[in-house]
């Protein structure tokens, strides 16, 4: 194998050839350049014997680059049965890279000479806090002007990204990728304690509270905690009594949307849920799974005081209060009351 030498990875540019670069290419650029940096760490690269110093001025960088010590030409190495590729890696890799990964100042300088905004830039203001771009709309601060670019969206709309496949458009590129695995299919993320995939690693994420039983979602009012955040926030109307699902048809509210999802079928007459035994259909699925122990025979409600069983569960409650004697149903003209709703209505004809 031929030995590569740092000029052969490095790309110089001249100020005119700079100057065509829109600020992608540039950031790309910059990425590149530092993770070949990063590459040629890994694998024991001698930075001590390169003339970086040259290599800057050579690129019109002159004024961080005086920091260089050494004036040798740049040595040659040779890599024996490896290759390394350049990856795409998540800001969250890069960031702990500068923590972890010891390349000269002098290199990262040259880089960071080529953009007014780069990477370690914006390490460094994370150190710092600092969030120097502000919404002229809201006020909001960020740390970079991509992140200030990505919610302005928020208020002008625009969704720049849109699906080759669908009408449907987004304001984020990652919103798309996601989007695109509902055509093709693709689950790239895998649970490891069971065979089951999912298209986005948020989901196999809640996913894994079904192995590990991990509840962090926890409600600052009662003692219950959900896997979900989205059921905690269900869970809350519980003690606010917020119903902000609102039928537009009749007066009635929900405080979940699945909820009104299935009430507006009283008003269209929508069934969805059909029985492939016979040709009765359901708006809820529940009806229909009650509705199918028909057809089974499948009773699963028992009663622990006799033998009997109940396909409902309804069913199984009204039968206890034969046992308790408890009557729930009182008539509102005597004095007499009923262990089941039937009974109360027929008793009331008594009175009319």
């Amino acid at each position: 194998m031929n030995a590569v030498t740092y000029e052969d990875l490095h790309v110089n540019f001249t100020q005119e050839e700079w100057a065509l670069l829109d600020t992608s290419q540039k950031m790309l650029f910059k990425d590149v350049m530092l993770e070949t940096y990063r590459n040629l760490n890994a694998i024991g690269f001698s930075w001590e014997a390169q003339n970086i110093e040259e290599h800057c001025q050579s690129s019109g960088r002159h004024r961080r680059c005086e920091r260089s010590q050494s004036a040798e030409k740049p040595s040659e190495y040779t890599q024996r049965g490896k290759s390394f590729a350049l990856r795409a890696h998540s800001h969250a890799q890069r960031h702990e890279r500068i923590h972890t990964e010891k390349i000269p100042s002098e290199v990262i300088d040259c880089v960071e000479d080529d953009l007014p905004y780069t990477s370690l830039q914006v390490h460094k203001r994370t150190q710092n806090r600092q969030k120097p771009y502000e919404c002229n709309q809201c006020g909001k601060v960020f740390a970079t002007p991509s992140c200030l670019q990505r919610h302005e969206r928020i208020h002008t709309g625009e969704k720049p990204y849109k699906c080759n496949q669908c009408d449907k458009a987004f304001s984020q590129y990652s919103y798309l990728q996601t989007h695109r695995r509902t055509h093709t299919g693709e689950k790239p993320y895998k649970c490891n304690q069971c065979d089951k995939a999912f298209s986005q690693h948020s989901t196999l994420q809640t996913h894994r509270r079904t192995h590990t039983g991990e509840k962090p979602y926890k409600c600052n009012q009662c003692d219950k905690a959900f896997a979900q955040k989205c059921n905690l926030q269900t869970h809350r109307r519980t003690h606010t009594g917020e119903k902000p699902y609102k039928c537009n048809q009749c007066d009635k509210a929900f405080s979940q949307y699945s909820h009104l999802h299935i009430h507006r079928r009283k008003h269209t007459g929508e069934k969805p849920y059909k029985c492939n035994q016979c040709d009765k259909a359901f708006s809820k699925y529940s009806h229909l799974h009650i509705h199918r122990r028909k057809h089974t025979g499948e009773k699963p409600y028992k009663c622990n005081q006799c033998d009997k069983a109940f396909s409902q569960k309804c069913s199984l409650q009204k039968h206890i209060r034969i046992h308790t004697g408890k009557k729930l149903y009182k008539c509102n003209q005597c004095d007499k009351a009923f262990s089941q709703h039937s009974t109360l209505q027929t008793h009331r004809r008594t009175h009319t």
